[in-house]
C-alpha cells in the first residue's frame, strides 16, 4: 500500500480517506494510477480527458473509489462485484457491510496490482467472481466459496464476535482481510490451476483437490489437525483438505506481498520490494522471504512492546515455503481465461 498525500495541501492520507482532514477536499481513489485524487464540487475528476465520478456506494459503504463515467457504471470495480448486500433498513448489517467492503477494496487493489484476472459475473455468469455479503442475524450464513461466488457472514465485521470465534477455534489470527484473501484463493485455484499445466505440481505439493470435501471436513472437526502438522502446513485449518491448504497458502502469500509493499512505502523495506517491482522466479521469491522474515520479527516485537499479540503469529517451515514458492510461480506469468 502506498503512502498517499493530498495533492492540494500535502496532508498525509490513508487509503480509506474520502476527504482530506486538513483542507476538507473531497478525494477519490483512481485504480489505474493507484492515486488518491482531489475532486471538484461535483465529485468528479478528469484524467486523460476521461471523467471519473465517485462510487455510488460512498454513502452506504464508505467507498472512495472512482468510476469511469464513459462505462455507464454507477459502482466501482470493487463494489460492482458484490451481488447481494443487506437492505438499507438493516442499520446494523449495513455498518458491518461497510466494514466488509473496506476490507474487500484492499484485497481487490492487491489482485489488480499482481495483474490477476478480476472478471465478474457480467462477463462470466457461471464462474465469474462475485460476493454475497450477508447478515447472519436472522438467517444461517456460511462463509465460503462456490464456483466463483464468495459468501461472507457479515458478523465477521464485529470485533467481539470475530475474537470469540478466533479463541474458540484456537486460531492465532482472524480478520476480514484474511477471510477475503482465503476465499479468493479458492477462486484462483479454479482459475490458475484447474486441470491445466500446473495441476500435477499442485497435487505433488497439496494433494488431490478432488478428494471428498465433506469427509475431510468431518474428519477435521472430529479429529483435529494431525500431530506434527506445523512442519508442513501454514495453519491447522490448512490440514483439512488440499483445497484449504492452497487457499491458506495463497492468503499468506497475499499477506506477505501487501505488507512488504506497505513497508517499502514507509521506508521499512527496500524500494525493490514493492508489488510493482519485478520479482521473477525462484530468485524473486527468495528475495521476498529474505525481506519478510526480519520485517515480521521486528513488527512482532513492536506489537509486544505495545501489549498486542504478534502481528504475524505464524512460522514458515521449508515445506510451507515450497508451497508458497509455487503460488509465486503460478501468479507471475498470469495470462489465463476463466473456465467457461
Amino acid at each position: 500500500m502506498r503512502d498517499f498525500v493530498c495533492r492540494k495541501c500535502g496532508q498525509r492520507l490513508s487509503f480509506e480517506n474520502s476527504v482530506c482532514l486538513h483542507c476538507n477536499s473531497p478525494l477519490g481513489f483512481h485504480l489505474p494510477s493507484r492515486a488518491l485524487l482531489v475532486l471538484d464540487d461535483k465529485s468528479d475528476v478528469t484524467v486523460d480527458e476521461t471523467v471519473w465520478h465517485i462510487c455510488g456506494n460512498l454513502g452506504v459503504a464508505a467507498c472512495n473509489w472512482l468510476v469511469d463515467t464513459s462505462t455507464g457504471d454507477i459502482l466501482c470495480t470493487s463494489c460492482k462485484l458484490t451481488r447481494t448486500r443487506p437492505a438499507d433498513t438493516d442499520t446494523v448489517a449495513m455498518a458491518e457491510y461497510a466494514a466488509a467492503e473496506t476490507a474487500k477494496r484492499r484485497v481487490i487493489l492487491e489482485l489488480d496490482e499482481l495483474k490477476l484476472p478480476i472478471i465478474g459475473r457480467d462477463d462470466q455468469p457461471e464462474t465469474g467472481l462475485a460476493f454475497d455479503l450477508l447478515s447472519s442475524a436472522n438467517q444461517q450464513v456460511m462463509t465460503g466459496h462456490d464456483n466463483g461466488l464468495i459468501t461472507l457472514d457479515l458478523a465477521e465485521s464485529d470485533d467481539v464476535h470475530r475474537e470469540q470465534l478466533r479463541v474458540s477455534m484456537s486460531e492465532p489470527y482472524r480478520t476480514l482481510v484474511g477471510h477475503f484473501r482465503h476465499e479468493i484463493g479458492h477462486f484462483y485455484q479454479m482459475v490458475l490451476i484447474g486441470t491445466g499445466e500446473y495441476r500435477a505440481d499442485f497435487e505433488g505439493l497439496f494433494g488431490n483437490p478432488d478428494d471428498d470435501y465433506q469427509a475431510a471436513l468431518d474428519r477435521h472437526y472430529s479429529e483435529g489437525a494431525p500431530a506434527g502438522w506445523e512442519q508442513n502446513y501454514v495453519s491447522s485449518y490448512a490440514t483439512m483438505h488440499p483445497a484449504e491448504d492452497w487457499a491458506e497458502t495463497f492468503a499468506h502469500y497475499l499477506h506477505i506481498r501487501d505488507t512488504i509493499d506497505t513497508a517499502a512505502a514507509f521506508g521499512m523495506a527496500p524500494a525493490g520490494s514493492t508489488i510493482e517491482s519485478p520479482l521473477p522466479g525462484d530468485v524473486g521469491f527468495d528475495r521476498l522471504i529474505e525481506w519478510w522474515l526480519p520485517l515480521t520479527w521486528a513488527l512482532n516485537q513492536i506489537n509486544r512492546s505495545m501489549g498486542h499479540q504478534d502481528l504475524y503469529p505464524f512460522v514458515l517451515p521449508p515445506h510451507v515455503l515450497e508451497k508458497m514458492r509455487f503460488v509465486h510461480r503460478v501468479i507471475e506469468p498470469v495470462d489465463v481465461a476463466l473456465p467457461a
